[in-house]
């Protein structure tokens, strides 16, 4: 799976969203940057209440021991703003017995890549909070096991045609 961005490695996106500067940053410096959700894909767009479900606060934790933009931005309410980008990019490739994939029995599939995500917040046209995550190095195997093969689904369909 990959998903559409300017960015073609875990470390060029970390890059980007590097270059972003808390207090120091505008809203208009964003969208140079490519966080702009009305231009750039996966880039969405956070109202208030997105933001407060992701930050969660109960009782047990002081607003002070908030770090300051994020203490910014929930006072703030409705004249704070998210952008929260998220993407991925994975390379598939099928390995293993060609008989047994063609025919269905035994698939495997090396899937290898990347991905990122990261918040920002918005207050007063400034940028007040950035974190960034993500994994840098995706290495997974899928196996996909069906002992009948291409005859694996026909006793469901054969058992519909005689209801």
């Amino acid at each position: 799976m990959e998903v559409t961005s300017d960015w073609r490695s875990f470390e060029e996106a970390r890059a980007a969203i590097g270059r972003i500067v808390p207090y120091r940053t505008t809203a208009a410096e964003l969208k140079a940057l490519g966080l702009d959700p009305y231009a750039t894909a996966n880039v969405q767009l956070l109202t208030y209440s997105d933001i407060l479900l992701r930050f969660p606060l109960s009782g047990t934790m002081p607003l002070e021991r908030l770090d300051r933009g994020l203490r910014e931005c929930l006072e703030a309410g409705r004249e704070c703003q998210g952008f929260y980008v998220s993407v991925r990019e994975t390379k598939r490739d099928r390995i293993g017995n060609f008989w047994l994939d063609a025919l269905s029995f035994r698939r495997v599939t090396d899937v290898q890549g990347w991905s990122f995500n990261a918040l920002v917040l918005v207050v007063g046209g400034k940028v007040v909070y950035v974190i960034h995550g993500g994994q840098p190095l995706i290495r997974e195997q899928e196996i996909s096991r069906q002992p009948l093969g291409p005859l694996q689904g026909w006793g469901e369909a054969l058992s519909g045609a005689f209801r």
